[in-house]
């Protein structure tokens, strides 16, 4: 490479100018020290726009005698900056491969780390688990609105203002009514995922087989069992002929099929204002086989969710003839049913993003 630079410098020989740009270009390709600089310098010195592109546009302007030995230069010139630039970005890469720290050493026979995977919330997994359940009973699931109006939340399901019902159930609202605007009503965080009922019996007509998994929210303090947020699976079926038989039938089927199937199932009588009859479902405890134990608090049942046949205000309310139509309707906590199937005794725990937690389910 030596004998092409002396050649260049000889054809340079008396044309200061030309020499001057010749040394100006091999001093850029020596002081390159770096991949970016080396490009830097291709495009400064061969881009369109280059310093020796240069040489070649201004021919034209030359005597004819010239033209033929600054070409030439400009020829000897592009050869020998490309050859160095090739060279300069080879040396370069190898140094930067071969540069490892002092001290460490590359064992390349290792395995290679693992990347740990997430793993389903045991939350998700009870609930797709219902779904599933029910799916296999004909049920199809919807799902509705966290943010609710009053009417979907409270009265259509026979909830009306003055209703002492609704002191059970400390509400977060988004915005209450003022009586002197006319505004579509109170919005709120819905309490229970009931009012996907009311708006799947306003757009369809009978039969009716449907779950509604979600989210439900209330002003509770939070402690062991209990939390502001929530979610619950809600069911119900409407069609001519829904009577107590097939709820019970329905809900024996889901208990069994949930928690085992030598499970007993009782019914006892209680108040939901959206049925009637209503009643709490509980399942034997599956901890002491129904003798008593600290899970079932010594009387061998655990109660897992609530239900009734739906209340004939509430089909008027939406527009269904109570003498026409019967239903039942039913609602769990996941929360309630997972912390029983799985022995946790802490609801705090689902929300602690803990993933040794998360890990054992």
């Amino acid at each position: 490479m030596d004998n092409d630079r002396e050649r260049l410098m000889e054809l340079t020989s008396g044309r200061p100018e030309m020499e001057s740009l010749v040394n100006e270009c091999l001093a850029v390709v020596d002081n390159c020290g770096a991949a970016p600089e080396v490009e830097s310098a291709r495009v400064s010195m061969l881009g369109k726009k280059g310093k020796i592109p240069g040489i070649f546009k201004g021919l034209s302007d030359l005597p004819t005698d010239e033209k033929r030995a600054v070409g030439r230069i400009g020829n000897e010139l592009l050869k020998l900056i490309t050859r160095l630039l090739e060279e300069k970005g080879e040396s370069l890469s190898a140094a930067r491969s071969g540069d490892i720290p002092k001290g460490r050493v590359t064992d390349v026979s290792l395995p290679g780390r693992m990347k740990r995977a997430g793993h389903r919330h045991l939350l998700t997994s009870v609930i797709e688990e219902v779904i599933s359940i029910f799916i296999g009973l004909g049920y199809r699931v919807e799902t509705g609105p966290d943010v609710e109006l009053d009417y979907y939340n409270f009265e259509a399901l026979n909830q009306p203002p003055y209703h002492p019902a609704r002191s059970l159930q400390d509400t977060l609202y988004v915005r209450r009514e003022d009586p002197e605007k006319d505004n579509p009503g109170d919005i709120l965080l819905r309490t229970h995922t009931s009012p996907v009922q009311v708006r799947v019996m306003e757009s369809r007509e009978p039969p009716l087989f449907v779950i509604s998994p979600g989210k439900a929210y209330r002003r509770d303090e939070i402690d062991a069992t209990h939390s502001a947020v929530f979610h619950q699976v809600e069911g119900f079926a409407v069609d001519r002929g829904i009577s107590m038989g097939h709820l019970k039938g329905t809900l024996e089927v889901f208990a069994r099929k949930l928690f085992g199937t030598k499970r007993d199932v009782r019914f006892r009588p209680h108040f939901f204002p959206f049925t009637e009859p209503s009643a709490e479902v509980d399942v034997s405890c599956f901890a002491c086989e129904g003798r008593g134990c600290q899970l079932c608090k010594g009387v061998g049942w655990l109660e897992i969710l609530g239900c009734g046949m739906i209340d004939p205000n509430v089909f008027t309310n939406i527009g269904y003839d109570p003498e026409e139509h019967t239903g039942f309707a039913f609602g769990m906590g996941i929360e309630r049913i997972a912390m029983m199937k799985y022995g946790i005794n802490d609801i705090r725990t689902f929300f602690d993003n803990d993933i040794r937690f998360q890990s054992q389910f």
